[in-house]
């Protein structure tokens, strides 16, 4: 596994908890995103390039923690915002954000 650095002017590397956390270890932590409202999961290194143990135990992760939010999900790791850390969102089957479609906040679900 590759272990690389963190910048200090990055908000993800920063890690701050200002949104629920779902869940956190030495590669990844999963967090609400708090434009989207969506889990997104994000590398603690700072890069866009993690290995692919790396990048095969963050998509598990969040599939997990995704299944517990929605009925049906994709996972979206275009890196609009901050494109030069590592991160994806898993977003609802037929949607984009989160917002009214969570099962964990009583959004409707599918049938």
């Amino acid at each position: 596994m590759s272990h690389g650095t963190k910048s200090d002017d990055c908000d993800l590397c920063e890690a701050a908890k200002i949104t629920h956390w779902f869940h956190e270890d030495d590669i990844c932590w999963i967090a609400e995103c708090e434009v989207c409202d969506t889990p997104m999961v994000v590398w603690r290194w700072h890069g866009t390039e993690p290995d692919s143990v790396e990048l095969a135990h963050m998509q598990s992760a969040l599939a997990r923690v995704a299944e517990s939010v929605f009925d049906g999900h994709y996972v979206d790791d275009n890196m609009r915002n901050i494109p030069d850390h590592y991160h994806a969102h898993a977003r609802p089957a037929g949607g984009f954000f989160g917002h009214g479609r969570r099962k964990d906040k009583g959004g409707p679900r599918r049938p």
